[in-house]
């Protein structure tokens, strides 16, 4: 960060106009009496809107020694959305936009005297909305842009270039430029060393860079009685060191003693990089400068002299420019959202270290406490006998919480699941999500606890005779990904085309963030650490794998129905990756979010995978009393043609509009009789159950959905929206029944084999519906 000092009046300012690429402001050095002209390149930054050419507008605000941090706006102009003609920008051609802010900075955000304003605060915008978003401008990494003010006293900013730290090669010249205001003079400096200066407000260097080594550029700013200074620093780095990584590490954290690691990094087709973190005043220097592996692949770096048991944050700096946390670490620090977490869910984080990092950055830490694990002999039940219930740590309690779902554990048990299916719990962005937008693959989402409340549940449920299956999302991750970041193509907004993980383009129209390539071989290496990680660490019992569909190379853009045919390739990649599971731990299962033709699910079945089966729409029809459409055949693994029980059928799921608000505001009636009643509702979904639970095969159950949960998927404005956990619906005597239902049909089919015979036959299309069980000389029959 760029310092200026005012040394008499012992005033220190801070200058962070590394966005000037973005902006160029007029003057560069704006105070809050001053009018300012800024003009916006569209084409940099995140360019969303490059060559746009309809209205764009700022959405603006400043930062002032009130906000508690970048994200606390003050005195915005207007809210998100509204067109305002004080924050429209002019075209100036060449993706330049300007907005003219005047007569004065305080009187145009209107910001009340003696509050400091530090920084003007913008995101630009499409006057309408395009395709059903906005368009935005934003900084590269998508966030808001700022641009500091500096107060009507003396100052000076290094104005080129706008980089406050930069690599130079030996014998490169630069050309340094400072600006001033209210000084005498103006002068610059290069490690002590005066090399030019001026009495005017503008003075100029070029230098060169003639030995390796960090040196600093001070731009003074002086009058009779007062100085303010600016600094550069840059770096002149020497060749890479070419050295074998040592025997026995592997990517990301290897922790060699209480005071020493190694951290290693897999980064192919980079040329430099640098370990910066606390451990080194996140400054890239000779001891900070990583070795590279003899094939150029990997750049690795040992670190002594650690303090026992103390947390460190740090991140890679690749190439000069990239800075991305650790792939393989197992905790993060985000700038964005861990304040935002309350110190009851996750007691005593490290603060992010501002103005050192630079986007998500990673934790080290040695000398940890392994978990002491009491449960280490548990065996899941088997595919045929599971009953899976889905959770979303996020909406399960008001608590949001590892804790809170241990301190219910008796509430599941009492119902009878024998299996509990986490959706993601993996680091995504953002807080409140369905974690289906991955970041970070080995560290817990800190929004939901510690690590070890994660392993404190799953040893806890197996205790109680509870497998833990993790939702984990491997068809795409989003763009605070470290290995997204890695390769990256600015000037098209994607993923480089020499990225070894992720595609340009994705391989199908329902793919959501960056696509996987699945048939690198870096991804597949990627992807099965991954795998063997959380069952050797977490001792999770599987996985559900999101989109599994996705995981071909194949192109089906534009034809969906292609995307779903018979793929030979798609075969074989899950194949492997499920040998990985079994290899790591033979009792493992993965279930798949697949919805491919018959022909292929019916071959990965015989390989052991379950895979999901969505009667959703049948089982709503037949709830609310529409025969025609309300066939349940689908729910049987033996009319798909298939040789083993594993289906996983399921009349909801995290995807699905729940089936009693279905009933409530679609259910049919007749006379007095109407569905749309909540009790009459509550008694068809018992009914639905009683042809759900014994139909042989795995079940799954939504959460709540044992309950009778009414609230929309869409409830209150959006499907992702957090949704009331509603605890108190168990103090009424028909949601009450409902549960007991659930419990005495899900004890039938775990106990008595008649529900997980082969011998059955089910005809469910009609209004007449009939399931015969056979097992032993014994049978059952559901009617």
């Amino acid at each position: 960060m760029k310092k200026l000092t005012l040394f008499f009046s012992l005033a220190l300012l801070v200058a962070v106009n590394g966005f000037s690429q973005i902006l160029t402001v007029n003057p560069p050095l704006p105070n809050d009496q001053s009018g300012v002209e800024v003009i916006f390149d569209a084409s940099l930054g995140s360019a969303g809107l490059k060559d746009y050419t309809g209205d764009i507008y700022a959405h603006t605000g400043v930062i002032t020694n009130l906000s508690t941090s970048l994200t606390d706006w003050k005195y915005t102009k207007a809210v998100w959305g509204a067109n305002i003609s004080d924050c429209k920008l002019t075209s100036q051609g060449n993706n330049k936009w300007k907005v003219v802010i005047n007569p004065s900075i305080r009187s145009y955000y209107n910001v009340p005297s003696g509050e400091v304003i530090q920084k003007l605060a913008f995101v630009f915008r499409s006057g309408v909305q395009v395709n059903g978003k906005w368009l935005e401008g934003k900084t590269t990494e998508g966030k808001d842009i700022f641009y500091d003010v500096f107060p009507s006293s003396i100052s000076v900013q290094i104005t080129n270039p706008s980089a406050n730290f930069l690599f130079l090669n030996l014998n490169e010249t630069l050309n340094v430029e400072a600006s001033s205001v209210f000084a005498d003079s103006t002068l610059l400096y290069v490690n002590g060393l005066k090399v030019a200066g001026t009495n005017t407000n503008k003075v100029s260097y070029t230098l060169t860079a003639s030995a390796y080594g960090q040196f600093q550029v001070i731009a003074k700013a002086k009058t009779a009685t007062a100085a303010a200074y600016d600094t550069l620093v840059y770096y002149v780095r020497p060749a890479v060191t070419v050295a074998e990584l040592p025997a026995g590490m592997k990517d990301g954290i290897n922790y060699l003693s209480s005071t020493s690691v190694l951290l290693s990094l897999y980064a192919p087709l980079k040329h430099f990089a640098y370990a910066v973190g606390d451990f080194n005043n996140w400054r890239p220097s000779e001891t900070s400068y990583m070795k590279q592996s003899p094939d150029g692949k990997r750049y690795w770096l040992q670190i002594d002299g650690l303090i026992s048991g103390k947390e460190y944050v740090y991140q890679y700096m690749v190439d000069g420019n990239i800075f991305i946390g650790d792939p393989y670490a197992e905790k993060v620090s985000d700038p964005w959202n861990d304040k935002d977490i309350d110190n009851l869910t996750y007691p005593g984080m490290i603060p992010y270290p501002l103005d050192k990092a630079q986007g998500v950055a990673t934790v080290l830490q040695t000398s940890q406490q392994p978990y002491t694990w009491t449960s280490t002999s548990f065996t899941p039940p088997t595919n045929q006998d599971m009953v899976i219930y889905e959770l979303l740590v996020r909406d399960f309690t008001d608590k949001h919480s590892f804790q809170s779902i241990i301190d219910t554990l008796g509430y599941l048990k009492t119902l009878g699941i024998n299996t509990i299916e986490l959706m993601p719990v993996n680091e995504f962005e953002g807080n409140l999500s369905w974690g289906y937008n991955p970041n970070f693959y080995f560290a817990v989402d800190k929004y939901y606890g510690p690590a070890k409340d994660l392993k404190r549940l799953v040893d806890i449920c197996h205790q109680k005779g509870i497998a833990v299956v993790l939702d984990m999302v491997l068809n795409h991750a989003f763009g605070t990904s470290p290995y997204v970041k890695l390769y990256w193509d600015a000037a098209k907004d994607r993923p480089a085309a020499e990225s070894p993980f992720y595609n340009p383009i994705a391989k199908h129209d329902y793919n959501v963030g960056y696509d996987m390539n699945h048939e690198s071989l870096d991804s597949k290496n990627y992807v099965s650490r991954v795998l063997k990680y959380w069952i050797n660490e977490y001792h999770v019992d599987g996985y559900r794998f999101d989109l599994s569909k996705g995981f071909t190379q194949n192109n089906t853009l534009g034809d969906v129905g292609k995307w779903g045919q018979y793929d030979a390739s798609r075969i074989a990649i899950l194949s492997a990756y499920y040998d990985t599971i079994v290899k790591a731990n033979p009792k493992a299962v993965l279930i798949l979010e697949h919805f491919a033709e018959n022909s292929e699910e019916k071959v990965l079945a015989a390989k052991g995978m379950m895979l999901w089966g969505n009667l959703n729409y049948n089982y709503g029809e037949a709830m609310k009393g529409n025969v025609a459409n309300s066939d349940l055949s689908g729910g049987s693994y033996k009319n798909r043609g298939w040789a083993v029980p594993n289906l996983v059928t399921y009349m909801e799921s995290h995807d699905e509009e729940r089936e009693m608000f279905r009933c409530i505001t679609a259910g049919s009636g007749y006379g007095t009789y109407s569905i749309k009643d909540t009790a009459t509702a509550l008694r068809r979904d018992a009914l639905a159950a009683a042809f759900f639970f014994t139909i042989p095969g795995p079940k799954m159950i939504w959460q709540f959905g044992e309950r009778g949960y009414d609230y929309s998927i869409n409830y209150p404005t959006g499907r992702l929206d957090s949704k009331p956990p509603r605890w108190d619906y168990m103090n009424k005597p028909d949601r009450i029944q409902l549960y007991k239902e659930y419990a005495k049909l899900i004890y039938l089919k775990k106990n008595n084999p008649l529900f997980s015979t082969t011998n059955f036959q089910i005809d469910v299309a009609g209004a007449i519906k009939n399931i015969k069980l056979n097992f032993d000389g014994k049978s059952a029959v559901v009617l």
